[in-house]
């Protein structure tokens, strides 16, 4: 509908001033009051054509209204064009399918996220980029895309040292029969505690800190002369695996799409220690202090080791080899990558770095960032020192609350009502987590719009095969079916702009937004056993069908009943 209204209006420009460029031309959603759609083209157009802008929009809105097509207009204030349709074109659009965004027809889309590391559980930051980034995947992937989603993880590095270090101090000796005792237990939890050992270890004492940089090499070179047998290799491979199925796990217990790919950073790193050298020698990269380092200075960025001074690649030449990796298996169209802020500035150099030798792989990479996942009172957690807060730890207290509330152990409802709550927040700052809030069943979450479909479709129910009579498109609508059906026709619109703008925050608002509307209708509008049955159930069955879309676009469970 919006494209129609769009349309229209670009070509009455045109014709009106056929020297101005339309393309820029956009229209917003007002207040109701004011009507369906907003234009300030006569404002913009003013300077040039150097005429009150409010004799331009009434040259327009009179050429809208005499065209006779179902959208009418007039002009409020200094020159803005308000547009409303007809109650005629309202009814003829709740009777036809939605139509799609395709604004990434054919186009490959990569999308990195989640990104949790073997050998440590997945924090609340995790678990917030996890839910996110298939929330983005799905909206892109309705938009047209083709969508790879991408999980990279970190299986060597400092990390992965630190851990063995703690579990081999823990087991006594490197003896992968000692594990295999353990492993029947709560692995990931052990080992999260073996991490923490080995970070203290590492920042308190120098002897601990030389060991586990010994430990650093070995897990390197196990990987480069293919170890698997020596006690050393059977213990790493071995909670590699592990770790591996718990996210797995963890992801069927979340409800969200399988990814594509899983890249281990272990596979790239040849490739990316490869590139930098060749690098080094063309004058992108340079040796400093036995090191090899990318000089920000060129790009007003800092500078950052690729190369450490023992030869051994660090993350940021780990990363240049999953750009490469990425580039030369998929040649993708856009590659989006989600991680915390942390990493912007270490990205940012990465990608100018990748620039200077691959230029359209970094020139169709977007980067995503996000703030520190808070509990409600802004308490910042830290994995390091061992008192972070778990993935684990958010989706429990989520479900303790939904089952004392809806008194069952629904785990739809917790988890749909984390995931609301993550979407819902813009992209960018800190994220804010209130368990109880977002379980609530009175206001903006995600059992709220869980209930509300849950509703719909037993008033469908209820009055049966009337829910496929057709209805005149001649008929008026009451303000209260107006307002409804005004909403939903904004669904493809919110969505095309939620894809372009990679914001599942924008249909986490509109879901809501949409849901309060139709709980005036229906509470206003009795949809059984009334003379405007038939309306009334054409538009409930369109909504439905929204909400659902709505629904599954931010990863929430579709229930039968709640």
């Amino acid at each position: 509908m919006k494209e129609d209204v769009l349309g229209k209006i670009r070509s009455i420009v045109a014709e009106l001033y056929p020297d101005f460029d339309t393309t820029g031309i956009s229209i917003d959603e007002p207040d109701e009051q004011f009507g369906d759609y907003s234009c300030n083209v006569a404002m913009k157009m003013a300077k040039e054509f150097r005429v009150k802008p409010r004799d331009i929009a009434d040259k327009i809105s009179s050429a809208i209204n005499e065209s006779n097509q179902g959208i009418m207009s007039d002009v409020a204030g200094a020159g803005f064009i308000n547009i409303r349709l007809s109650d005629e074109q309202l009814i003829k659009w709740i009777q036809e399918p939605s139509v799609t965004p395709n604004v990434y027809s054919d186009q490959k889309v990569l999308i990195e996220y989640s990104d949790p590391n073997p050998f440590k559980p997945l924090h609340a930051g995790h678990l917030y980029t996890t839910l996110v980034g298939d929330s983005i995947a799905r909206i892109v992937e309705y938009a047209g895309a083709e969508v790879i989603r991408i999980n990279y993880s970190g299986d060597v590095g400092l990390h992965v040292a630190k851990c063995m270090w703690g579990i081999i101090n823990n087991l006594g000796e490197e003896k992968y029969s000692k594990l295999a005792k353990i492993i029947d237990g709560e692995i990931v939890s052990w080992l999260g505690a073996r991490y923490v050992e080995g970070n203290k270890a590492y920042e308190d004492d120098e002897n601990s800190k030389a060991e586990i940089v010994s430990i650093n090499k070995r897990i390197y070179e196990l990987h480069s002369e293919n170890d698997t047998t020596s006690e050393f290799a059977q213990i790493y491979w071995k909670c590699r695996e592990l770790s591996y199925e718990y996210f797995k796990e963890f992801y069927d217990r979340l409800g969200v799409k399988p990814f594509d790919r899983y890249i281990p950073e272990s596979e790239v790193t040849p490739l990316g220690l490869k590139s930098v050298k060749e690098q080094t020698k063309q004058g992108v990269y340079e040796e400093s202090n036995q090191a090899v380092i990318y000089s920000g200075d060129k790009d007003d960025l800092h500078t950052r080791v690729f190369i450490n001074s023992e030869g051994l690649p660090t993350y940021e030449a780990k990363e240049v080899g999953l750009i490469l990796t990425k580039w030369r298996d998929y040649s993708y169209d856009k590659s989006i990558i989600i991680t915390a802020n942390e990493q912007e500035q270490y990205m940012q150099v990465v990608l100018a770095s990748v620039a200077r030798f691959d230029k359209k792989a970094v020139e169709r990479t977007n980067h995503l960032t996000h703030g520190i996942v808070k509990l409600a009172g802004g308490k910042k957690m830290s994995s390091r020192k061992g008192n972070t807060l778990s993935a684990v730890d958010v989706i429990s207290s989520a479900e303790a609350i939904s089952k004392q509330m809806f008194d069952n152990e629904e785990v739809g409802i917790a988890i749909g009502s984390i995931k609301y709550s993550f979407a819902k927040q813009r992209i960018g700052g800190d994220v804010i987590y209130d368990p109880e809030s977002s379980v609530s069943m009175h206001g903006d979450s995600g059992p709220y719009l869980q209930y509300a479909l849950v509703r719909a479709k037993s008033i469908i129910k209820k009055v049966g095969q009337q829910a496929d009579i057709d209805i005149d498109n001649g008929q008026d609508l009451d303000d209260y079916e107006r307002s409804i059906c005004r909403k939903m026709q904004y669904f493809e619109w919110i969505v095309e702009s939620s894809a372009i703008e990679l914001s599942p925050s924008a249909v986490a608002s509109y879901t809501f937004e949409l849901a309060k509307t139709f709980n005036k209708f229906y509470e206003k509008s009795p949809v059984a056993n009334n003379p405007r049955t038939n309306v009334r159930v054409i538009i409930v069955k369109k909504y439905t069908v929204i909400l659902q879309e709505c629904l599954e676009l931010l990863g929430l469970e579709i229930l039968e009943e709640m």
